[in-house]
């Protein structure tokens, strides 16, 4: 647990058990980013598929004032949230490690796109190596109704009924205002996440985790940006999973979706050790 007023959990694996997997080189650090209103004890499942294959993990979710009122209003709070992360593999000593990053939702993409931005810029990070990524139900661009079902669904039956519809209503008008009607004016100075990530994406690996079922991220958004970046050329994979719902690969499909993540991540550093091998010779 972060002991700086950040809510993260940083597990490290038994010795033997990265020796096994690693066999003395440095083990990934996984970091995964949770959907808005996800709670620890579901990102820990998540965590577990890395954990018992020797990998480092850190698991954070971002506040929900966060995603669904700083980053819709235009101000850009999740950008000091992503350095703040990425300073705690200095602090715990493992940013020479292989990076890997698993995202949830939007709520997670918001945070990863801002990360992106400082491994790409920042003088600090630059050095750091990212060996790939996995989006899990992510990302979506301009879905005002699945916003609104994904805020719906993190405020659940506790709020008074009133209080949460006043509540979505404002929610829905602020969104559309601003990141429909006036986005042509507001992407010059808060461009959306989704937008952000097209024009300038992450250069590394990547695979996107979906399912045409899912009434927060439109399918078809996802396979927008999986096309966009293979265009440029990238490697970019992706899989269906049909049926379903936001955020529920995991859960309907464990067995199939745990395998494609070990599968990615050990293709990732293959790929990241060959690279090593060419530059030595």
């Amino acid at each position: 647990m972060g002991d700086d007023g950040m809510d993260y959990n940083i597990v490290f694996p038994e010795p033997e058990v990265s020796e096994k997997y690693w066999h003395g080189s440095k083990q990934p650090v996984v970091i995964l980013l949770g959907w808005a209103g996800c709670r620890d004890k579901h990102l820990s499942k998540y965590s577990s598929i890395y954990n018992e294959q020797g990998c480092v993990t850190v698991r954070y979710t971002a506040p929900l004032k966060t995603v669904f009122i700083s980053e819709s209003f235009g101000y850009k709070e999740l950008r000091s949230t992503a350095h703040r992360l990425l300073e705690i593999l200095y602090d715990y000593e493992v940013e020479n490690n292989p990076i890997f990053f698993h995202v949830f939702s939007n709520g997670g993409f918001m945070l990863y796109r801002y990360m992106v931005e400082l491994v790409q810029s920042h003088k600090q990070f630059g050095s750091l190596y990212v060996a790939g990524s996995v989006m899990d139900s992510a990302p979506g661009s301009q879905n005002v109704m699945g916003a609104v079902r994904a805020l719906k669904t993190t405020l659940g039956t506790k709020v008074n009924v009133v209080l949460r519809c006043l509540l979505l209503a404002l929610f829905a008008v602020t969104v559309f205002l601003l990141r429909v009607v006036l986005y042509p004016v507001t992407k010059h100075f808060h461009k959306n996440h989704y937008d952000a990530m097209m024009e300038r994406p992450a250069p590394w690996p990547q695979v996107y985790l979906y399912s045409r079922a899912d009434l927060v991220i439109r399918y078809r958004d996802v396979e927008k940006m999986v096309q966009s970046l293979q265009e440029k050329g990238m490697r970019v994979e992706s899989f269906d999973f049909i049926t379903p719902a936001h955020v529920s690969l995991f859960r309907d499909c464990p067995e199939d979706y745990s395998n494609r993540c070990r599968t990615f991540l050990k293709s990732c550093m293959a790929n990241r050790d060959e690279t090593l091998t060419k530059k030595r010779l």
